[in-house]
């Protein structure tokens, strides 16, 4: 994930847009006498709105819960608006534009996914619009998701919440490995999560890795993957070994790619590219790795060793 101006310009075409969104929550509020109705369960921005069930999007009910019928403006309407003055974020000027004659057209009508409920008190907190991996399930039931300094686990189920990790303070690991950073960190801005295995493993904008095992009390691991300026963790992949181990790669725009073994609690493995690193996905069988970034060439790797195997293009960051 590169550092651009870009970055900048592109977030204030972002809130140019936000300004329809404001524009439909003033409208809301002046149709209401602004004051928070228990009635129409609504309130944008205070974040007081019931879920919305299967059985009410069937009678009608935007699966959102917002009430297009008091609104001047139609869902139709207002989506149109936003793809027209929306601006996406482009690394390669007209990329879009290239890919949209590309792309083929498909059949709509198809039901491929089912609504089920929308929970409008659960929300993600996201601090950078690049860095989105901060939603994991582990089950058709079981959620984690970054909610500002925490990580919380949602039951679809009961529809019930609770912290997992706290980050907002000081956080130091309980157990006593090599290679782990005893002093801990402080108020870790976390750009990626990944749970899996039951294992949970943040990591932050400063090079920060944080590994938490969901049965164990406490933090069992940190680790600073580099010291450099531009030390963001990207991405971590949790993966088992043939051999039944669990690891997780870590992807950092340092241009790093590291492989830690959570048996040990060690770095086993420490590659480095010309790029920084945005993904990092082992093969099945383990033996490979894809490896994406701030390059329009993506790279297919030995995963012992880091050797470029295979360069493939069509590649577009993101």
């Amino acid at each position: 994930m590169s550092h651009h101006q870009e970055d900048a310009e592109y977030m204030a075409d972002e809130y140019e847009m936000d300004d329809v969104d404001d524009d439909m929550d003033d409208e809301l509020r002046v149709r209401e006498g602004g004051s928070d109705s228990d009635v129409d369960e609504y309130d944008y921005l205070n974040n007081r709105m019931q879920d919305t069930s299967a059985a009410q999007a069937r009678e009608g009910r935007d699966i959102q819960g917002i009430p297009w019928e008091r609104l001047s403006i139609t869902r139709d309407k207002y989506r149109q608006t936003r793809l027209q003055q929306y601006k996406n974020y482009e690394n390669i000027p007209q990329s879009g534009e290239g890919l949209e004659k590309e792309c083929k057209s498909t059949d709509k009508g198809a039901i491929h996914y089912e609504f089920r409920r929308n929970s409008r008190s659960v929300k993600s907190t996201i601090l950078h619009f690049q860095l989105r991996n901060l939603v994991w399930a582990t089950s058709k039931h079981d959620v984690y998701f970054m909610s500002h300094f925490s990580v919380i686990h949602w039951s679809t189920l009961t529809c019930n919440k609770s912290e997992v990790l706290n980050v907002s303070g000081h956080v130091a690991p309980c157990e006593k490995h090599p290679g782990s950073l005893l002093e801990g960190f402080t108020q870790t801005q976390v750009s990626t999560l990944a749970v899996k295995d039951n294992l949970l493993v943040a990591g932050g904008f400063q090079g920060e890795l944080i590994c938490k095992f969901l049965d164990r009390p406490g933090v069992s691991f940190c680790s600073r993957t580099t010291y450099d300026d531009n030390a963001i963790t990207n991405a971590v992949d949790i993966y088992t070994t043939p051999s039944g181990a669990v690891h997780f790669t870590a992807s950092n725009n340092d241009c790093g790619v590291r492989d830690f073994d959570m048996e040990k609690f060690q770095l086993s493995r420490h590659f480095h590219y010309p790029w920084p690193v945005n993904h990092t996905s082992l093969s099945p069988d383990g033996k490979l790795l894809i490896i994406v970034g701030d390059n329009k060439e993506g790279l297919l790797v030995d995963s012992r060793s880091g050797k470029v195997i295979f360069l493939f293009s069509g590649f577009l960051k993101s």
